[in-house]
Order: C-alpha cells, then structure tokens, then sequence
C-alpha cells in the first residue's frame, strides 16, 4: 500500500517564475529536475535540490529537448546521437549538484516532447536508455506503460517505474492526451481519479471508454491550474484510501 507521488519541478529560469516549487515539495515523494534545456537555469538546479534535501524528497533528473521558448513541448528532428548527448549533458549537470548537496540521484524521467518520442520510437528510446544506463544503471527511470520505452529498458536491465497522471487525460488506447497548456480541473474530481486508477488500475478516457491502466507513480503537474490545491487533495485521498506516500526504494 505504497504510491509515489512526483512532479516536474524547477521550471523557473533567471527573472521568470514558474510554480511555487517550495509549497509543492511538501506533498511529494520525487522531484524531477529540469536540468537547463526545457527550463530551469544552474542557480535554479543548486536551489531546487536544496529544497528537495529540506523536505526529504529524492531527486530526478527531467531532461528535456533544447526549446526554452516552447518549454520542451515542441518536437524536433533530432538523431538518436543528438539524443544521447543531450540527455548525458543535462542528468550530468543535475547528478553534480545533487551530489555537491552529498545526495544521489535516484531517478530521470524525459520531459515534454521528448516523453512522447522515447514512448513512440525505438530508436529515440534506446539512445534515452543507453544515456541513463552509461550514468548510473541503478537509477530509476519513469516512464508510461503505453509504448516501446519501457521495453527497451526493461531489455537493458534498467529500474523502471510506470507512472500515472492525476491531471492529463488519456485516449481510448491508453495514450496521453498532451496540449501545450495544462487546463484547470476539479481537485475533487481528480482525486477521486487517481484513487481509481491507483486501487482499480482504471481510467475513464476522453473518448467515455473505461481503460484499464498501470502504475506505482501520480504525477500531478506542478503549473496546472490550481496545482497546489490538486496536489494537495490527491495526496489526503490517496492516504485516506490507506496508502503511504514514498519514493521508490524507500
């Protein structure tokens, strides 16, 4: 009876604010990290982690594609080398000043776009994987059950977590439904969502169908309308259900 709860944090850069990254820590497990592409900037990074030592949450990585004006959630046309690099870069950057705060890095979970390339394509999933066995092999890597992504790690003897999300809505095939801006949901609604999914291993999709789905990760976003609020509720009714809220390998 034990659930993660994670969310994308550190998505400030220089004078712009994003999210109340402090308030959040306080009811999650796992902090993803950006690392400086998507979002995020050095001093971000080093405060971030700081946050995440003060409030007992473990770190991960959130690499994602080199597009801060589009926040990460544009495709682009890179090759699997361009990938790999890229993804050493930036878990790189965050696994030096998780280390510095004398913690270790214990996750990565793509970001944006590049979530859905790892998901869709072999090749982009293979070169993500290969990136985060090369680091460190122990780290977990958070990924949807739908797709090819966790196939491929699975292959290469990395720790996968599935995850699920409290506030993206999913096809009739299981499939996230991504749009550039989060929209604002009910927080009682969404509770009572995630207690589903999480007890049932059941969704309702945008299409009305009833899907069965798989995970021992909520992700709750972090700039979704009234995210606080959200988060908040999903984790009092998912304690309120009996679960613990913790980390993998807690």
């Amino acid at each position: 009876m034990k659930i993660d709860l994670n969310a994308d944090m550190g998505e400030s850069f220089g004078m712009y604010q994003m999210g109340n990254d402090e308030e959040f820590m306080k009811y999650i497990s796992s902090a993803n990290v950006a690392c400086g592409f998507h979002a995020g900037d050095p001093t971000v990074m080093r405060k971030t982690v700081s946050l995440a030592k003060e409030y007992d949450v473990q770190v991960g990585a959130h690499p994602g594609l080199p597009d801060l004006q589009g926040f990460g959630r544009r495709e682009m046309n890179l090759s699997p080398e361009e990938i790999y690099s890229d993804v050493v870069y930036q878990v790189g950057a965050l696994k030096a000043f998780v280390e510095a705060a004398k913690m270790r890095l214990h996750h990565v979970k793509p970001h944006g776009s590049l979530y859905g390339m790892v998901h869709r394509r072999e090749e982009i999933a293979k070169a993500f994987c290969q990136a985060v066995r090369d680091i460190d092999p122990d780290l977990y890597l958070y990924l949807m059950k739908k797709g090819v992504a966790g196939e491929v790690a699975d292959g290469m003897g990395l720790r996968v977590v599935y995850e699920l999300y409290a506030d993206l809505g999913y096809d009739a095939n299981g499939g996230l439904v991504i749009t550039r801006v989060h929209e604002a949901h009910d927080p009682q609604q969404v509770a009572a969502r995630v207690v589903k999914m999480v007890k049932d291993g059941k969704v309702g999709s945008v299409d009305g169908a009833e899907i069965s789905i798989e995970g021992s990760s909520v992700c709750v976003h972090a700039d979704t309308p009234g995210a606080l609020e959200i988060v908040s509720t999903v984790r009092a009714a998912l304690e309120d259900a009996g679960y613990s809220i913790t980390s993998p390998g807690s």
